[in-house]
């Protein structure tokens, strides 16, 4: 699942495209990426991007806002932001000049990040004006960080990304007040959860976990996929990691036998998905610069 990038049709008042004065993402699977944008006497922008995007807008300046069927007049403080689900029409206008930083988000993470805390069908409320300090904070790390080349390498900019998408299921998600239908329950994630690491060192198959909830192996990977944000298979990884991260980091085993104990075929193959995911060296992950 590689970083989103932010898609979006915006001009400033002259017509011109806005000066981007930082973009980017970190080497690794984070599901986020950064943009921070400047225009130049007044802002124009709309579209419907398949990303979740967070806005911070970072001088004060009189809006005009839609999100889907809500809209909004107003002239908040700097600091202030806007949440736009993915799929969601938005657009915006202001006068004058004004820095944002836009933070764009995979769904797929929030989906995972959120089956995590066990607030599975959690949706990412739609917020034309709000005050988040804490994201505000990360934000402006994760600018800091990209602007410099990422000097805390590829690990800190995952940890920034998680704490990220962590504030935003913690403190803006919701859940429907009638249950989804087609989406795996809280039980059976963690009843296939349970199988998954009690049978960490061997081979899974979907077929099993299917068993486990009750549907045939196309049907339940469908399900699955929309419930979690990935695949059964990339679920099972992602499990097989976070145990290979746990016991390298004991030092109760070496490489080698870490690997075959979380069900990795060698030491290579673990060290591909750790490169591939968190975008370092399995020994950068194992031991993190101080």
């Amino acid at each position: 699942m590689p970083a989103p990038e932010i898609d979006l049709a915006w001009t400033q008042e002259d017509g011109d495209l806005p000066t981007t004065l930082v973009a980017g993402s970190a080497p690794g699977e984070s599901g986020v990426s950064v943009r921070f944008v400047r225009f130049r006497d007044g802002l124009h922008l709309k579209g419907t991007i398949h990303q979740h995007f967070i806005c911070f807008q970072l001088a004060r300046a009189r809006f005009d806002c839609r999100i889907g069927s809500q809209t909004l007049q107003h002239e908040p403080p700097p600091g202030s932001f806007a949440i736009c689900p993915a799929g969601i029409e938005s657009s915006a206008d202001a006068k004058g000049s004004v820095d944002v930083v836009f933070i764009a988000v995979d769904p797929n993470h929030l989906a995972l990040a959120a089956a995590e805390e066990s607030v599975l069908e959690a949706q990412l409320m739609e917020r034309l004006a709000g005050s988040d300090q804490q994201l505000l904070g990360i934000a402006n790390k994760l600018v800091s960080e990209c602007k410099d080349a990422y000097p805390n390498g590829s690990l800190f900019w995952n940890e920034l990304a998680s704490a990220f998408i962590n504030g935003l299921v913690t403190r803006h998600t919701s859940r429907p007040q009638v249950p989804v239908r087609g989406m795996i329950s809280k039980e059976i994630l963690d009843r296939i959860r349970d199988y998954i690491l009690s049978n960490i060192g061997e081979p899974i198959e979907v077929a099993a976990l299917a068993k486990i909830a009750g549907r045939s192996p196309f049907h339940f990977s469908r399900v699955f996929s929309r419930s979690v944000g990935v695949s059964p298979h990339r679920y099972i990884v992602h499990l097989r990691l976070q145990r290979a991260l746990e016991l390298a980091r004991s030092g109760e085993a070496g490489l080698a036998e870490v690997a075959v104990r979380t069900g990795f075929a060698d030491q290579s193959h673990l060290w591909r998905w750790v490169r591939r995911v968190h975008g370092v060296s399995l020994g950068q992950l194992v031991t993190p610069p101080a």
